[in-house]
């Protein structure tokens, strides 16, 4: 888990205000009980885990796709090339939705803007080793030189963002 007990905070706050604002049908389906804490949260989400994000066309189209994802910080990172149509969007039109659904155990739903990063920059160094981590024992020392090549990465900056926990009984 990479969150201090700030994000943890700025999370719970995100989680509670999303679930007050949601309608009377997602209230009925995430429940009090159904719903992971910050904690909780962080701690489901170690690693990589799969997105499907849904990004903007010009006239307003969604058009989703699957991404790698970090959840580092209380927040969701993603990368992709920087010539790829996702990135296109966001350039243009920076709202993007998201879900990780592992299985029906679990969902988490984010809404918000694509803020684009700099895995280079020092401030980033954090996320950076937290990339490294994760996927040089995957693909091996060379994964290093592969993130040094260009690929763009992303955050999102969540206006809502939903959970729902039912594990298997």
């Amino acid at each position: 888990m990479h969150e201090t007990g700030d994000d943890l905070a700025e999370l719970q706050a995100l989680l509670d205000t999303s679930h007050a604002a949601a309608g009377p049908h997602l209230r009925g389906i995430i429940t009090d009980e159904r719903r992971l804490t910050a904690t909780e949260l962080a701690a489901q989400l170690r690693g990589m885990r799969l997105l499907v994000l849904a990004t903007v066309t010009r006239d307003g189209r969604p058009i989703v796709g699957p991404v790698d994802s970090i959840f580092f910080r209380g927040h969701f990172y993603f990368g992709s090339s920087p010539e790829s149509v996702r990135f296109r969007h966001i350039a243009q039109r920076p709202w993007v939705s998201a879900s990780h659904l592992p299985g029906e155990e679990l969902s988490v739903t984010v809404h918000g803007r694509a803020a684009p990063i700099d895995v280079g920059a020092a401030e980033q160094l954090p996320f950076r080793r937290a990339l490294l981590d994760v996927y040089v024992p995957r693909y091996g020392p060379e994964w290093e030189a592969f993130i040094d090549s260009g690929p763009m990465y992303a955050r999102i900056d969540a206006d809502r963002m939903f959970t729902f926990s039912m594990p298997a009984t």
